[in-house]
């Protein structure tokens, strides 16, 4: 199998321009009409949807094309013992996700601290919440984030060719589930996987919150290392938004 890296990375370009306006179609659709069913948080939709279908095509094709382009020039990928490849596809799956989320957590903590918050801030810009909201990441931002993905990825090296599709698909559609505009969520489940209500809470403007709920789809780290904010206590009524009035490039660049 070609490198596992190189391969996502090209899934990233022209030849599924047409896939993504597919896909792209098929959120707004559906995920849209789920959120007016019973929605956590009022929201403009025809004002910000135009706006924030830029911000995407930024990010698509500018903020990930550049934030590929320096992790190749910075990261390295350790080479595992090849007797690793022959462990189920299974197994090595669970291990790529863990590793990555865990080392996720640790860079979105690291971006809450005053020095790598201007990589970060344009994330937690938008004073509203839905699904497309969270479509917001600085090349810095998402250079970092990618790092422990490439490290845990060596894992899946040994792959079959769609496994490059599931992982790309699952980032689009956790990155949706996060920022939904619904107030979903139990408590039971929130041991396992993030929910939309868990992460709402992430992005409030209240102080309290501003360093809780930091985990992208494992819980338990917020758990094991002090971050965790009990969404059985927290209201539903949140604020979003930094307050910031700071020029597009310098948000897309984070600086």
């Amino acid at each position: 199998m070609q490198d596992f890296l190189h391969q996502l990375s090209h899934l990233i370009s022209w030849k599924i321009t047409l896939v993504g306006i597919a896909l792209f179609s098929f959120r707004l659709v559906i995920l849209t009409a789920l959120e007016k069913l019973n929605p956590a948080h009022v929201v403009e939709y025809c004002k910000v949807l135009p706006r924030d279908f830029l911000v995407a095509l930024v990010f698509f094709f500018f903020v990930l094309p550049s934030a590929d382009f320096l992790d190749r020039r910075i990261v390295y990928q350790p080479s595992l013992p090849e007797w690793i490849s022959e462990w189920p596809l299974a197994l090595r799956i669970l291990l790529y996700l863990v590793l990555a989320d865990f080392g996720h957590y640790w860079v979105h903590r690291w971006l809450h601290t005053p020095m790598l918050w201007p990589s970060h801030r344009w994330h937690h810009s938008p004073t509203y919440m839905y699904w497309l909201a969270g479509t917001r990441g600085s090349v810095i931002q998402q250079t970092l984030v990618n790092i422990p993905y490439i490290v845990a990825a060596a894992f899946v090296e040994v792959a079959p060719w769609w496994l490059a599709w599931a992982i790309l698909l699952k980032n689009v559609a956790q990155n949706d589930f996060m920022h939904i505009n619904l107030w979903w969520g139990h408590r039971w489940l929130e041991w396992i996987i993030v929910t939309p209500r868990y992460h709402h809470i992430h992005h409030s403007v209240d102080p309290a919150h501003f360093r809780g709920n930091l985990a992208a789809l494992f819980p338990v780290w917020d758990h094991l290392f002090g971050t965790f904010i009990d969404p059985d206590r927290v209201s539903r009524n949140l604020a979003f938004g930094t307050g910031e009035s700071i020029a597009p490039i310098r948000l897309a660049i984070g600086i």
